[in-house]
């Protein structure tokens, strides 16, 4: 008699319905400031390889350049582009309650961006390389700060009083919106822990370390936020392109329950100890490398069985999927080098720009497949389906030559005759981190080029 096999659960689709009203205005309007931050962020990251690639740096005219453009860079690739995205997806999951709110969080935190892209032009910007949020010490951009955070709380309050009902039986969409919902939750908590910091800390006579304790509890929060927002998309992709993970809408809920539940610790760390006691940065640290991966861990392996058990994608489901796998490389390379982090050195920034290329490739996968749904038409198939490849295989390129370059010493956060680059390994190592980030860089552009276009070709007449 044949053995009985485990069945999988039935197999679950998980999608939002995108309304066809003034929600619909709105996401569009936080799909433009994200493509914006996307721009600009591109600007600055041509500098930035040519400023550590070797003989090119020369050309450049100091080391302060190449931190300055480092700091709006890392601020619009990340914080503006990340929260950007989140507006789009939380104004889809929302009733058409408070839309005047939406509204003033998304004219803050245009007009914060608008100051972070002018600050670097005031004279005297005086970077700082702090973790997470690193800042021109000048007015101009403090200030652009202030409002981006204005406009980002008043977004996450809107998202959390204007919130749909998940639903009294469990669904794919419920599931989603429950996904959406944590995300929102965890990016108020961030902002409460900034907060609270600068409410704490005193005044410190070095700046550096003023910034990097005022930035690290709500920045490893933070990072709670773009995993959750990461694994909705990884769902929504993955039932786009007929792949079907094998999870319940009650497990999902579950799990992402399990993503939010170690943020509710934060106040505790606060309460414990002091903003500067060395057990609050500890404590924080732990914090995200081991609550983060509570969802992270058993949501990415249902969504690669998922993946793996599907047959091939076709037509418009091409561009996603790419967008799908080379999402899931990026984010799980990242994650693995963490683990061979010694020191400071240019391992650092390969793990953190692996993750984060990660959730962008999984973010520019879902804009695609919302495009017709936002009123636009659809992306270029062919191109959309290389663009993934060829931004995820460059943005692989750098992060191998980082890897290669911190295992000889090579530092972070320098430039030019900072770097050390005496050896051939050094050189050869920077050289391919360099040549990666500008096919990367490509890609980027390919990105921003298709969907520009497809923003631009006769859009049906939206609410």
């Amino acid at each position: 008699m044949k053995p009985e096999t485990p069945d999988f659960p039935e197999p679950t689709t998980f999608a939002l319905p995108v309304p066809d009203d003034a929600r619909r205005r709105l996401a569009r309007g936080w799909l433009a400031l994200g493509l914006a931050a996307l721009i600009g962020s591109g600007l600055y990251s041509i500098l930035l390889v040519l400023a550590r690639a070797p003989f090119a740096q020369r050309l450049l005219p100091s080391t302060d350049f190449f931190h300055t453009a480092l700091v709006v860079h890392v601020d619009l690739s990340v914080l503006v582009w990340f929260i950007a995205f989140g507006g789009l997806l939380w104004s889809l999951n929302s009733t058409a309650r408070w839309l005047r709110l939406g509204w003033a969080a998304l004219g803050l935190a245009t007009l914060g961006t608008a100051m972070f892209m002018a600050a670097p032009f005031v004279p005297d910007p005086q970077p700082l390389m702090s973790n997470y949020i690193p800042v021109l010490r000048q007015p101009l951009f403090l200030a652009g700060l202030v409002v981006f955070a204005a406009g980002t709380g008043l977004l996450v309050l809107r998202a959390m009083v204007a919130i749909p009902l998940v639903g009294q039986h469990a669904t794919g969409a419920g599931a989603l919106r429950f996904g959406l919902n944590t995300a929102a939750v965890a990016t108020m908590l961030a902002l409460i822990a900034f907060a609270w910091s600068y409410a704490l800390l005193p005044v410190l006579s070095d700046a550096r370390a003023y910034y990097e304790l005022l930035f690290w509890g709500g920045g490893h929060v933070l990072q709670f936020t773009w995993t959750l927002l990461l694994l909705v998309a990884w769902l929504w992709l993955a039932s786009a392109t007929g792949a079907r993970p094998p999870l319940t809408p009650r497990v999902t809920l579950i799990f992402f329950a399990f993503g939010l539940v170690t943020v509710f610790l934060t106040p505790l760390i606060y309460y414990a100890y002091d903003v500067t006691a060395v057990e609050h940065v500890k404590l924080f640290t732990w914090l995200m490398q081991y609550g983060g991966s509570l969802a992270a861990l058993p949501l990415s392996l249902a969504v690669v069985l998922g993946v793996g058990r599907s047959s091939r994608a076709h037509g418009a489901a091409r561009p996603l999927k790419a967008a799908l796998l080379a999402s899931i490389l990026l984010f799980g390379i990242g994650g693995g080098i963490g683990f061979l982090i010694q020191g400071s050195n240019v391992t650092i920034p390969a793990h953190y720009h692996g993750s984060i290329v990660g959730v962008t490739l999984a973010f520019m996968g879902l804009a695609y497949l919302l495009l017709p749904a936002l009123g636009y038409a659809a992306p270029n198939e062919k191109w959309a389906t290389v663009q993934p490849w060829l931004y995820g295989g460059g943005q692989l390129l750098h992060v191998a030559g980082l890897v290669w370059s911190g295992g000889y010493g090579v530092q972070r956060k320098v430039a030019g005759a900072a770097q050390g680059l005496q050896g051939f390994d050094q050189i050869a190592g920077m050289a391919l981190m360099g040549l990666g980030g500008l096919v990367a860089i490509l890609g980027g552009i390919l990105f921003l080029v298709l969907v520009l276009r497809a923003m631009a070709r006769a859009p049906q007449r939206a609410v």
